[in-house]
């Protein structure tokens, strides 16, 4: 990782991965960059047919708009009850929160970069966030 003044670079190997029994395992990426302003974080699905995005909706966090970019391999979303085939490169913007969502990997070595914040408010960090980063190792 590289940082300047107000800047910092990270290839995605670079930022730890954080395992648990509950979620797929996930890359801090607005930790990891010390973003503040919203929320970002990298979900990898490393086998075919793996959890990479958990059944969710917004409502219990507050209602935050969430935006998916595949950054590698395929996923397949289901939004609402809708199948979505997402290839690397597809992004896919969730502007309802009561909207339930979740995807699986359709292809080994899938990445999906999630994007989310309030509209009209502050971004803060939620607690499944900062308890998962409490398992960071220090340093």
């Amino acid at each position: 990782m590289t940082a300047g003044n107000g800047w910092s670079v990270a290839r995605l190997e670079e930022l730890p991965t954080l395992d648990a029994d509950d979620l797929p395992a996930w890359k801090p990426v607005r930790h990891g960059l010390g973003l503040e302003a919203f929320g970002v974080n990298a979900w990898l699905g490393p086998e075919a047919g793996g959890e990479v995005i958990e059944d969710h909706d917004e409502l219990a966090d507050g209602g935050q708009e969430e935006l998916y970019f595949v950054v590698a391999g395929r996923a397949s979303f289901v939004v609402d009850g809708d199948r979505v085939d997402a290839p690397a490169g597809t992004f896919i913007a969730l502007r309802d929160p009561a909207l339930r969502r979740s995807a699986v990997a359709a292809e080994d070595g899938t990445v999906v970069l999630a994007v989310g914040g309030m509209r009209g408010e502050a971004f803060t960090p939620s607690g499944w966030e900062l308890k998962r980063l409490a398992t960071l190792p220090a340093g």
